[in-house]
């Protein structure tokens, strides 16, 4: 009678033991692909299975890897700092920002160089570039002046 439960629990862990080493196929919900051609899908979360949070991952196309950017709308999404996945709309307007951005940046660089302007100088490095202090003195105390005046 001692042996009955026992068995059974062996035999679970047996049978569990053998099948993590089957492939589990994965299938998720296609959420989208962004403009570089990476495909996103997730797998949400179910409450009932005790899986609090979704799972989320891309494939890359090929010939592309995973230490390739993505875009930061994609990657907020995939780190659960948004709930929602980005709609194509708002990585057109993004898009479009970035590119209003180059061309300002642009701009202002061609007013620079047109008025005259050189790069700003490189700020100077080493010891002599730090301020000095009287009270503050570095080494022999002897040799401190505020010392040498009290004598």
């Amino acid at each position: 009678m001692a042996n009955g439960p026992t068995r059974g629990v062996w035999r679970i862990v047996l049978q569990n033991f053998i099948n993590s080493f089957r492939p589990r196929q994965i299938q998720g919900n296609n959420v989208g692909k962004d403009y570089i051609g990476n495909v996103y899908f997730e797998i949400p979360a179910d409450a009932s299975r005790g899986k609090r949070k979704p799972t989320r991952w891309y494939d890359p196309p090929k010939g592309l890897d995973f230490q390739d950017p993505i875009p930061a709308e994609w990657e907020a999404w995939l780190r659960m700092r948004r709930p929602e996945p980005p709609t194509e709309e708002e990585i057109a307007k993004n898009i479009a920002v970035a590119k209003l951005k180059k061309i300002n940046a642009a701009k202002i660089e061609e007013k620079r160089l047109t008025e005259g302007g050189s790069l700003p100088a490189p700020p100077l490095r080493g010891a002599e570039s730090f301020p000095k202090y009287e009270e503050y003195h570095t080494g022999h105390p002897d040799d401190h002046p505020k010392h040498k005046s009290d004598m």
